[in-house]
């Protein structure tokens, strides 16, 4: 078993997106519960690894250069518990743990989402569906979904 430092950021596959979390010590993670358990929003949250895991493994996620290290981002962390905002495209786990680190709240996986729909938007138009009302409706239906989604 790898060992784990205070303010590791630790990934768990789940279905279909990756879980995010901060190792905060004493095999506990904090983290963003999101829709984790139910379909009602979970705030962020101290859990035992375990629970974060949920059988499904974890890796430590290495950073390059990070803003913040060890118990700077295990107290940023802890700074949010109890919040309650989470939003798949703004406001995600990923954007947490990164918010944690690198004092910027990012998210490669909504990141990667949002160009592949941007594609397949651009393709509609390379295959003549251009400047059609049908087009503009897919379009704005595309750019509209992170806002339904959220709310």
């Amino acid at each position: 078993m790898q060992t784990l430092t205070p303010g590791a950021h630790l990934t768990s596959p789940r279905r279909g997106y990756v879980h995010h979390g901060i190792y905060a010590g004493d095999g506990r993670v904090i983290h963003y519960a999101g829709f984790s358990r139910t379909l009602r929003r979970g705030p962020v949250e101290e859990v035992p690894l375990e629970e974060f895991a949920g059988g499904r493994g974890f890796t430590v996620q290495p950073w390059v250069a990070p803003k913040y290290l060890g118990e700077a981002v295990v107290a940023r962390a802890r700074s949010r518990l109890g919040e309650n905002r989470y939003g798949i495209w703004s406001n995600n786990c990923e954007h947490f743990a990164s918010w944690c680190i690198s004092g910027e709240p990012r998210s490669a996986q909504v990141e990667s989402l949002a160009a592949g729909l941007k594609r397949i938007a651009a393709l509609g138009g390379l295959l003549g569906a251009r400047g059609t009302a049908r087009s503009r409706r897919v379009s704005s239906a595309i750019q509209a979904a992170p806002a339904a989604i959220d709310a």
